[in-house]
């Protein structure tokens, strides 16, 4: 199929995805060789992930190169994200067995924090014009999809690339999934997570109920969801009390 027949198809899954809004947040998209490249800023970490599989899904797309990027609320420079991401990661307590190292725009790194005598974990930060990457490694799944998360929680972060490799290797499931998901609730201060109940499936998909206070905790509880490393759908059906 000839490349402009396949982005007029991308352009047209996207229109018809709720979550992407191509009126305020418009995606281009075009061919390179064999690959699709999307480009732009989206306004939720939602609306990136389902622009990719919506792309992924039009027949004829081989590969995606994903240059999609958050709108952040604000853009403070990269050395004030760097800052906040670290801060997050240093307090966290249940990462407090990793050392903690971050790396400037020529590649040099700066110890933060040592890893610990009884641990072989580090987490190896770089921030890039508000993009996050993690490198390094951790001792579970879990401190992979945590780390990323709380990286998500700094302000001014635009984008997380977590590279981090889980030392011993770890088979990733649904079970798994649910655990992640249930340790960035019960952190989040703005969520209740004694209201909620969590579930992730074997395909990724995480379904939320319970009842909370405010539709501000509904949302908050939906945005983690799509936060937690690879997730790739989320069902909101937490009830806000009347």
């Amino acid at each position: 199929m000839p490349d402009d027949a396949l982005i007029r198809q991308v352009r047209a899954a996207l229109e018809r995805e709720p979550h992407v809004d191509l009126h305020h947040h418009p995606i281009k998209a075009r061919m390179d060789h064999d690959a699709l490249v999307l480009e732009g800023e989206v306004g939720s970490v939602a609306a990136k992930k389902l622009a990719l599989a919506c792309a992924a899904a039009v027949p004829g797309i081989a590969a995606i190169i994903d240059r999609l990027h958050v709108e952040p609320l604000e853009r403070p420079g990269d050395g004030a994200v760097r800052d906040r991401v670290l801060a997050n990661l240093e307090q966290d307590r249940a990462l407090q067995v990793s050392g903690l190292r971050v790396l400037d725009g020529n590649g040099r790194g700066t110890l933060v924090r040592a890893t610990p005598p009884e641990s072989n974990d580090e987490i190896v930060v770089r921030v890039e014009e508000g993009v996050v990457t993690l490198s390094g490694q951790v001792n579970s799944l879990s401190h992979k999809r945590l780390a990323g998360v709380l990286c998500w929680w700094a302000r001014g972060v635009r984008d997380v690339v977590n590279g981090l490799e889980v030392v011993p290797d770890e088979a990733d499931n649904g079970a798994e999934l649910t655990d992640a998901l249930r340790l960035v609730l019960d952190k989040d201060p703005s969520v209740d997570a004694t209201q909620i109940r969590a579930h992730a499936e074997d395909d990724h998909t995480v379904v939320l109920e319970g009842l909370v206070a405010a539709e501000g905790q509904r949302h908050a509880a939906e945005r983690d969801a799509w936060f937690v490393f690879g997730v790739d759908r989320v069902v909101n059906r937490i009830e806000v009390q009347s």
